[in-house]
């Protein structure tokens, strides 16, 4: 995958640093990491506004797409656009899932699942450590 922001690691790091990002953030958006279940701030968020990339500030997810899923993730049934989140093939854990990514930078957000409501039948399961809230 091509990317249209690229930084190293101190970089990552500083960057989020600066944001005042959450601990949990670089080993989440660059190392593929997972908050644990029902810890992420934004997991009942019920605010009206757009989730953006917490690295490069991409718009990702309106908040009208989210539902709450029972996971403890943040859980929407489409993102903002087509061309908003990125996919690949993970086939770690025994299992074949399907990450999702920030197509601009390449952090890791969380993955889909083809379990979520109408109208598309998809629960984009992200963590919240990755999101950026920016109310309306």
């Amino acid at each position: 995958m091509s990317l249209k922001i690229q930084k190293t690691d101190d970089e990552w790091k500083a960057l989020l640093a600066a944001k005042g990002a959450e601990p949990m953030a670089y080993k989440v958006t660059r190392h593929e990491g997972t908050e644990r279940a029902f810890t992420g701030k934004y997991a009942e968020n019920d605010g009206d506004g757009v989730y953006h990339c917490i690295c490069c500030d991409k718009p990702l997810f309106d908040a009208t797409a989210k539902y709450d899923s029972g996971t403890g993730w943040p859980s929407f049934f489409a993102p903002l656009s087509a061309d908003a989140v990125a996919t690949k093939t993970d086939r770690s854990f025994f299992s074949t899932r399907t990450e999702v990514h920030c197509p601009d930078c390449g952090a890791h957000m969380g993955h889909v699942f083809e379990d979520g409501p109408r109208p598309t039948g998809l629960r984009y399961c992200m963590n919240s450590a990755s999101l950026d809230f920016k109310p309306r």
